[in-house]
């Protein structure tokens, strides 16, 4: 990467930014490769707080990977599941994914760990956040005050809890948009939304177009 040439050793992860000249390859046995491609308004600014805005290389704990595989394997079958509905799912085992893989990065540096009440409360999120749960709720699935619980959103994902769930139906909208005929009335409700007048305010104000706009420029392509 940029230049440099290192030797990946089992339980190692390494991340490579996007536009990160690079080259890797296997100098024995075949490798297995998994990739993912993380995109969104949103997703340079929580790689940003989560510590991988810049190439990394660094030792996974091999006993403490089963939940990273988790995550992994869950955003495959998402993805296999269900054309819209699983790539929703999917975006919500990704930012687990990355959370946890912030934590394990920072495991042995001296660096402030994810706090284990961000895990349980994107968790809780990720299967509720179509019926837009309450602060309340989130903060009692994590573990934690709803004020703390906000601190420590704001701490690793530079927002507030239900900004977070706000990006999420935004996010799931999208796609709704971009694969389906729906209506933007019926595109509203299913994502949580109270109306269509509402929604519309809400997806400009995060995409800076509106949700036809954005549908006539998914369909062109």
């Amino acid at each position: 990467m940029n230049r440099e040439k290192h030797i990946i050793k089992p339980y190692t992860a390494f991340f490579i930014p996007a536009g990160c000249p690079h080259e890797y390859y296997s100098t024995d046995e075949s490798w297995d490769t998994h990739w993912i491609k993380p995109s969104g308004k949103s997703c340079p600014d929580m790689l940003k707080a989560l510590g991988f805005d810049k190439p990394k290389i660094f030792p996974l704990p091999k006993e403490e990977i089963t939940y990273l595989d988790h995550c992994f394997r869950c955003m495959h079958e998402a993805l296999l599941s269900d054309k819209v509905d699983g790539n929703f799912r999917a975006s919500g085992y990704l930012y687990s994914f990355f959370i946890e893989l912030s934590r394990l990065a920072a495991k042995g540096k001296g660096s402030v760990q994810i706090a284990p009440a961000v895990t349980k409360a994107i968790a809780y999120i990720d299967e509720n956040y179509m019926k837009q749960p309450g602060l309340e709720s989130i903060s009692k699935a994590a573990g934690v005050s709803s004020q703390h619980l906000c601190r420590l959103f704001r701490q690793t994902l530079n927002c507030r809890p239900m900004e977070y769930i706000t990006k999420r139906n935004i996010q799931a909208a999208k796609m709704l948009l971009a694969e389906t005929q729906k209506t933007i009335d019926q595109i509203a409700g299913e994502t949580g939304f109270c109306d269509s007048s509402y929604f519309c305010k809400i997806f400009q104000r995060f995409e800076s177009i509106t949700p036809s706009q954005f549908r006539s420029i998914e369909q062109a392509l």
